[in-house]
């Protein structure tokens, strides 16, 4: 057997099915070797960001390890984003690198390249991985390929590269005689769960924040569980809105920058506050971390105990835990204790979501949203790019039950939502709308001929503008309105997207005004690129306003309004 048949031959008895490449001189034996598998498929992108993207998007909808390949020099650099999206993310990733024959490597020499595309691509990576190493001898692969199978989903989740010279692909090796990895044995301790339900039921304004560790480690049945034993608010990150479902007597929404205002208050109100897969980034608290929710005590649950390090404040009660296998003994706890009774502070969360109702007025791109999510069915994935696209899917989708929302969270990458929505459309062959702005669509747009070639049925939705809004947006805040490199008079400008949409052999839909959304726009099985017209200045709000607390945002609210809902 070849080494490149091994690996290929790994990846599938590892559960996964599809592998997202880019052809190349130093992948050549891998290309090979996936051509002749079965139960496996290697598909062809067409930049090697779109790749890793791609496979982001299909360990998050799957839940399975993703895969993707390039081969040296260029093809592997390009991967770079893609890997970091996954490192900031924590999504498990195996990045395998064709790399120059051994003998044609520059080794300890001091020189700065010797193979051709040769590039020492495990350094430039070590940063943003869990492991990265180069394979220097046949007789390790099936150590190395358990070990990054291992680092990628054990614990936190994450990427890891196995950088493979070209002569190594091609070496022939005896499975039966190859050294194995041996998994370490657990230390994980059993969390203190009886500690956590006594500060509950001593607490009168309880809340849980509940981030995307929870869709990572695919718990969220088992976190409905508990939050509907303990009765109390549930609070999300940006990147977790679809944990619940918008109708939920129990989802008050989710906190930050640009969260919802009632959130941020509900959050600002409470005495304790249960974190359970969320680090509470800067977006979330602000970057006043000691003006963040500055009446509550924090309980925080976290596989990385690392995270602790970042506190929100001096009494902080942090716990490790391992929501795969906790998340469950957690949910059936609280089923089995007595609850307190919490619906006097339940009473207080309504009201300020009444007293927060209507105060600002509605703009186009939330209309918008609102009535896209209403002609959405059920049973999609969702996939959301960067810019003011993300904050509007964010608050104002209406997430249903069994809807998926993927993100660039951590690593905010332009470019992601087409190449994540062909992973997800593979993982489950679900229907997939794909939401992005014109700046984020044509930094990956070649990907369209990915979509067409293989008919998937993924709705692309751009939010055209003509304009980079959110940093149009800023330099309108901040830079007197010179609006420099972001719109059309200044040097950025976007073609026509059914022209490219024709090229690319697409159906092409183009909506001008809320009443031609409707059901029909999103049935069907054809790929359709829909291109929604705004005006050039458009805005994200609410928003963090500088140097205050995160529940008072832009544009600011009555201030008798304010004093009202700080008293409660």
């Amino acid at each position: 057997m070849l080494v490149s048949e091994y690996i290929v031959e790994f990846l599938r008895m590892s559960g996964t099915e599809h592998v997202f490449g880019y052809p190349g001189g130093m992948v050549t034996h891998l290309m090979d070797a996936f051509s002749r598998a079965d139960g496996i498929t290697a598909h062809v992108n067409y930049h090697e960001q779109a790749s890793a993207f791609s496979a982001c998007g299909y360990a998050s909808a799957s839940g399975k390890v993703g895969a993707a390949y390039a081969t040296s020099g260029p093809g592997a650099t390009n991967l770079v984003t893609g890997i970091a999206e996954a490192y900031f993310d924590s999504v498990p990733v195996i990045f395998i690198t064709g790399q120059v024959n051994t003998y044609e490597g520059k080794g300890d020499m001091a020189l700065r390249q010797k193979g051709f595309q040769e590039t020492d691509i495990v350094s430039i990576v070590k940063p943003v991985t869990k492991m990265a190493e180069a394979v220097t001898d046949e007789k390790d692969i099936r150590y190395m390929l358990e070990k990054a199978l291992y680092t990628a989903t054990e614990g936190r989740k994450g990427p890891v590269l196995l950088d493979i010279p070209m002569n190594i692909q091609r070496s022939e090796i005896n499975p039966d005689k190859l050294r194995g990895f041996d998994i370490p044995e657990k230390q994980d301790k059993e969390p203190d769960f009886k500690s956590v339900f006594d500060m509950l039921n001593s607490a009168k304004r309880p809340c849980i924040i509940a981030g995307a560790g929870i869709k990572q480690t695919f718990t969220q049945m088992d976190f409905l569980r508990f939050a509907e034993a303990m009765n109390i608010p549930v609070l999300t990150s940006m990147i977790a809105v679809d944990l619940l479902p918008a109708d939920h007597p129990l989802n008050y929404g989710f906190i930050g920058a640009y969260g919802d205002r009632k959130a941020n208050f509900i959050a600002s109100k409470a005495d304790l506050i249960l974190t359970l897969g969320t680090r509470l980034d800067v977006r979330q608290t602000g970057a006043k971390r000691e003006d963040f929710a500055v009446n509550a005590r924090f309980i925080r649950f976290d596989t990385d105990v690392n995270e602790f390090e970042n506190k929100i404040h001096d009494d902080d009660l942090n716990i490790q835990m391992n929501l795969e296998t906790d998340m469950k003994k957690l949910a059936d706890s609280a089923i089995d204790i007595n609850i307190g009774d919490y619906s006097d502070w339940l009473g207080v969360c309504d009201k300020i979501k009444r007293m927060l109702e209507g105060t600002v007025e509605k703009m186009y791109p939330e209309i918008l949203m609102n009535k896209i999510s209403e002609s959405v069915p059920e049973d999609v994935t969702v996939t959301t790019d960067v810019g003011q696209n993300q904050v509007w899917v964010s608050q104002h989708f209406k997430v249903k039950k069994g809807q998926n929302i993927l993100f660039s969270g951590g690593m905010g990458a332009m470019g992601y939502s087409l190449p994540a929505s062909i992973g997800a459309s593979l993982a489950d062959s679900r229907k997939v709308i794909c939401f992005c702005g014109d700046g984020g669509f044509m930094m990956n747009m070649q990907e369209l001929q990915f979509i067409s070639r293989e008919r998937l049925p993924i709705k692309i939705c751009v939010f055209n503008n003509n304009a980079l809004g959110m940093i149009r947006h800023f330099q309108e805040m901040y830079f007197s309105s010179k609006y420099s490199q972001t719109v059309a008079e200044n040097g950025y400008t976007v073609p026509e997207l059914k022209k490219i949409a024709d090229a690319f052999g697409i159906d092409y839909k183009c909506i001008y005004e809320q009443n031609q959304i409707t059901d029909e726009l999103f049935s069907g099985d054809e790929p359709v690129l829909i291109e929604i017209v705004l005006p050039e200045t458009t805005y994200v709000f609410p928003k963090l306003a500088v140097n205050k607390p995160i529940q008072d945002q832009e544009p600011p609210i009555d201030r008798e309004l304010y004093r009202q809902l700080d008293s409660l």
